[in-house]
């Protein structure tokens, strides 16, 4: 028998996290091996177990599941990460995919989604809730138009473009490093790898940059 895709689930509501995991202890291929009720519990199994798959509710106590997944992208990057949530709204969606998300399951239809999302997901492919694949399409057809546009941009990691993002906020490296649970100084370098591959060069070149293409992000 193949190896069993490892997975652990983090909600804070014991009943959806059971009946998930009644859904996934049904399919032989796969198999929980921890979980949580919230963010910290969530990153400590991530960072102890490894597992294959993460299902991540966004809204936890302690940390919610961007900041979960934030920490998981350092600590644990091969953990592939499925986004479960009541909301279906496209900036939610959005910042999901933007922290390297291959799955984002709606509550209210997670009980049937749940096997067929995690084997896609394992599988390499993407997978969302059929009433949000026009965020899927959208976001590709974007994407493709910008690549058009500004090839430059393709060339940024998740991270970087995330950093990019963050620095149109107006935030500094040391409050980017604090959200990103990354050292000041790892920050820094980031910085000058966006401003190598970016091809730009200054004391606010960067800034102005993501001023200048903060719709893009």
């Amino acid at each position: 028998m193949a190896s069993q895709i490892t997975i652990v689930l983090a909600d804070d509501h014991p009943v959806v996290r059971s009946g998930l995991r009644q859904a996934i202890d049904r399919d032989p291929a796969l198999t929980v091996v921890a979980e949580a009720d919230d963010g910290e519990a969530a990153l400590a199994h991530l960072v102890r177990l490894r597992p294959e798959i993460a299902v991540l509710d966004i809204d936890m106590p302690k940390l919610d599941g961007f900041a979960v997944a934030r920490a998981a992208q350092q600590q644990c990057p091969d953990t592939r990460l499925v986004f479960l949530t009541i909301h279906g709204k496209a900036d939610l969606f959005h910042a999901a995919m933007d922290l390297g998300a291959r799955g984002y399951v709606l509550k209210q239809s997670a009980l049937p989604d749940i096997v067929r999302g995690l084997k896609a997901v394992a599988g390499g492919e993407h997978f969302v809730t059929s009433s949000l694949t026009s965020f899927l399409i959208d976001r590709r057809t974007r994407a493709k138009a910008l690549a058009e546009r500004l090839p430059e941009l393709g060339a940024l990691t998740a991270n970087e473009r995330r950093i990019v993002q963050l620095i149109a906020d107006g935030r500094s490296s040391k409050e980017i490093a604090s959200e990103l649970f990354l050292h000041y100084r790892t920050v820094e370098n980031y910085r000058t790898a966006i401003c190598q591959k970016l091809g730009i060069s200054g004391a606010n070149a960067l800034l102005k940059f993501a001023l200048q293409h903060r719709s893009d992000l």
